[in-house]
């Protein structure tokens, strides 16, 4: 009976779990939790999200909504999962995060080729095709496993989570329903800002206490989840053409366009709790209250989560791994999710389908996805970027061949979505 071990219950790894099980791989996940929890975890469940709700835009004119088709059409268990739960976020494919893990947890957990083994795993010495997803905050004992397996150190950066609060405790009288430029339906709720308030809110951020962090090394953070103060110490516009920007927005009682806006993104179905759109920060729980709430509209706010800031490490994939996930120097184990280098839960997904589907047993040689996927250009990007300056990155167009015919007249959005028929046209081609 042919075998194969995941380790690690999040994106990659339940992607992983799926794509061998419905291929008649016997399946032992195996998955520390809940008898062992990293500090960025708080549920039992499988796919938990530890950071925003959103799986950002949907579309073929984005990246990522060009990758969520590609896994749609492949039967990803996370697509599945997540157009179950999805919630409403104008453009973006957002989804209730309880219930999506749950979704997840509860399709594995009956899934007949899936035994679930709660253990943390210290060795990879498995005769069977192993693959790693442990995800960012792998374990202590795991760490040291992989380090002493692959001869090198880890890698790492910063991720930070945004604060969630209650929708009840918004102040509507100051905030309003809309979507930027409006497109989809109104499902943010918008706190505009006069330049005076602005002006008080940046002072306080700026100068707010952070966490002090001990036991890391330096505090090198990704681009893509820059804390909120992190970002404004760079300059006192810098959040007005980030987070904050008031493009699209207008302010329906003023009519006039604010100086900046906060958006808050709906978190759960029942539209009761909200989190702070890149607000990821590691300010303490005290001053993240009073800052916050400096905020019109959430003078009030009930904080139901504050933003937290953890580690995460990766490896030097482009010196370990092939484009297909696999060890260079051990083709049976393969690593998957944001320990290679993919940066977002649906890339992290991506990851561990690729893995599921080359650890098969009775695959012959590997499957390489085309560079001309969204799939095959991120398993392309982690095995061959620059080995001295290798660093996460989520899918982008850039990262994908352009079309062989280029067109002058043709606007760049217009391009991005003649690139996503043709991936869509390879995948649907795929023999696997």
């Amino acid at each position: 009976m042919k075998k194969v071990n995941v380790i690690g219950a999040g994106f990659a790894g339940s992607e992983a779990a799926y794509q061998l099980a419905k291929r008649g791989v016997k399946v032992t996940l195996y998955e520390m939790k809940p008898k062992k929890k990293t500090p960025a975890h708080s549920s039992d469940s499988f796919c938990e999200l530890c950071c925003s709700n959103s799986f950002r835009a949907e579309g073929l004119r984005n990246a990522v909504g060009l990758l969520k088709e590609e896994m749609r059409y492949l039967d990803s268990i996370v697509m599945k999962c997540a157009d179950k739960t999805r919630v409403p976020a104008g453009g973006a494919l957002a989804v209730d995060r309880k219930a999506f893990s749950e979704a997840v947890t509860y399709e594995l957990r009956q899934n007949p080729n899936i035994e679930i083994v709660e253990k943390e795993i210290s060795s990879l010495d498995f005769e069977e095709n192993t693959i790693v997803a442990t995800g960012p905050l792998t374990s202590d004992i795991l760490s040291k496993e992989i380090e002493s397996l692959l001869g090198v150190n880890y890698l790492y950066f910063f991720d930070a989570a945004a604060p969630v609060i209650t929708a009840e405790s918004i102040d509507m009288t100051k905030a309003f329903f809309a979507s930027r430029y409006g497109k989809g339906t109104p499902d943010y709720i918008n706190c505009p800002m006069t330049k005076e308030e602005y002006d008080v809110f940046y002072k306080a951020l700026i100068t707010a206490e952070k966490v002090k962090l001990h036991g890391f090394e330096n505090n090198k953070v990704f681009e893509g989840c820059m804390p909120v103060e992190e970002m404004a110490a760079r300059g006192h516009d810098t959040l007005l053409f980030g987070p904050l920007k008031p493009v699209g927005l207008f302010d329906p009682r003023t009519k006039i366009k604010p100086t900046a806006v906060v958006q808050l993104r709906r978190d759960n179905a029942a539209a009761s709790l909200y989190n702070l759109v890149g607000f990821q920060t590691h300010l303490t729980f005290k001053e993240q209250k009073r800052v916050f709430s400096l905020i019109p509209g959430l003078e009030s706010a009930e904080f139901v989560r504050y933003g937290v800031m953890h580690r995460n490490t990766f490896i030097n994939s482009p010196e370990l791994l092939t484009n297909t996930y696999s060890l260079k120097k051990k083709p049976g184990l393969f690593f998957a999710g944001q320990m290679t280098g993919v940066e977002g839960y649906i890339e992290s997904a991506a990851s561990g389908l690729v893995a599921g589907i080359n650890a098969d047993p009775d695959r012959q040689k590997p499957f390489v996805f085309p560079r001309e996927t969204a799939i095959g250009a991120l398993a392309h990007y982690i095995s061959s970027a620059e080995k001295e300056t290798f660093q996460p990155m989520n899918i982008n167009f850039g990262l994908i061949p352009p079309l062989e015919q280029k067109s002058k007249k043709l606007k760049k959005s217009d391009k991005y979505e003649l690139i996503s028929q043709r991936s869509l046209e390879i995948i649907k081609r795929l023999e696997l």
